[in-house]
């Protein structure tokens, strides 16, 4: 409950969620039928950069901040453009003031037939996100913890959708929860986009996480992963991964193309590094 996402709202982990969270979308939008988006720790949907709290850390200047200044190659540059532009939508004057969570990302990137459900378990937080959507027929905002919404929301009506668990790591344990939530979530909407946001920090069970996703039978899971920093740091985020469940078939070139350019703009130092593999499934 003390977790507040305005502290590292467009940061380099940010950057490499949302940029996927935008392609998985626009995947989905090539058939005319409609799709839910489940954000399970959806915040407060859009960030005031220029406020104490984000000025406080200045994460987003070594994330989003150095990518709207960044020449990139035109694969990457393409891969990126449907984020970039939600971004710079929200900032028609130039530079970067404000900036989407994932809520607000996915809500501006809709068709009219697209919906979005969000949950947050902060009730400061839940009444801020109602209020960015309040009379928004596409969107529902409930607050509620969102590893309940994978088993009480799942299937979606619509039976088509892409579910984002961001949880924010503050337990123990999130790792192996994660795993457990997917399992479940999986077994009552086994066709869904999955998209499984986890830390890469020292000390961080990646391994075991991975291995235990492995072992949980499900057929297709991409990984892609970005390094900025060395790990050496006992108490700071050096990186971050996602996890995509059926993956559209372009997403691992996409990956291919955006990930390089991403360790180069956003490196924080030497031992910046990035990866995308298949952890079951294609090869």
């Amino acid at each position: 409950m003390n977790y507040r996402h305005i502290y590292h709202a467009g940061n380099f982990a940010d950057v490499l969620k949302h940029a996927v969270l935008a392609r998985l979308i626009v995947y989905l939008q090539q058939k005319d039928k409609a799709f839910r988006v489940l954000d399970t720790h959806a915040g407060i949907g859009l960030y005031d950069l220029s406020s104490t709290e984000a000025q406080k850390t200045g994460e987003w200047q070594d994330g989003i901040g150095k990518l709207l200044e960044a020449q990139l190659t035109p694969a990457a540059a393409e891969v990126l453009k449907p984020y970039l532009d939600a971004v710079r939508a929200l900032n028609p004057e130039g530079g970067i003031d404000r900036y989407p969570g994932s809520p607000k990302l996915a809500r501006d990137l809709f068709r009219p037939q697209d919906r979005l459900s969000a949950m947050e378990l902060h009730p400061d937080d839940s009444r801020a996100l109602a209020r960015l959507f309040e009379g928004d027929y596409q969107v529902r905002v409930t607050e509620l913890d969102g590893w309940l919404a994978l088993g009480a929301h799942l299937p979606p009506k619509e039976k088509r959708g892409i579910v984002l668990v961001d949880p924010p790591f503050e337990l123990d344990g999130e790792y192996e929860r994660l795993v457990d939530g997917l399992v479940k979530a999986h077994r009552r909407f086994g066709n869904g986009v999955y998209c499984l946001w986890y830390p890469i920090k020292k000390g961080a069970p990646i391994a075991a996480f991975h291995e235990a996703l492995k072992e949980s039978g499900i057929p297709k899971m991409l990984c892609a992963e970005l390094s900025v920093k060395s790990d050496r740091d006992l108490t700071g985020l050096s990186g971050s991964g996602l996890i995509v469940v059926n993956p559209p078939f372009t997403l691992k070139d996409e990956m291919h193309a955006l990930l390089p350019e991403l360790k180069r703009v956003l490196a924080q130092d030497r031992y910046a590094s990035q990866r995308c593999f298949w952890l079951r499934g294609e090869e």
